[in-house]
């Protein structure tokens, strides 16, 4: 354990942003993992509905610097092709 005040301030502050990183990313895998499995059923309509969703957190997830911008876009391009895929 630290001993200066700073330091300490700063171990409850990462620990903070850690929880809450954690969230995020979580609730990120669940869309993405929603789009997968309504993908597997073949149905498109709900796909793109859950796509729509998984989009809009993975791109607050950026805003909110959890992801890098190219782990974004990789994420995003992944889910996009998996629903096209069921347009052919």
């Amino acid at each position: 354990m630290a001993n200066i005040k700073s330091s300490k301030e700063r171990i409850k502050t990462n620990e903070k942003a850690r929880e809450r990183n954690a969230s995020i990313k979580s609730s990120v895998r669940t869309a993405s993992k929603k789009v997968r499995v309504a993908v597997q059923n073949g149905d498109l309509e709900n796909a793109e509905i859950l796509l729509k969703e998984a989009f809009r957190l993975i791109d607050k997830s950026y805003n909110d610097g959890v992801y890098k911008k190219n782990t974004v876009s990789r994420q995003k391009s992944s889910l996009q092709n998996l629903v096209n895929s069921l347009k052919v």
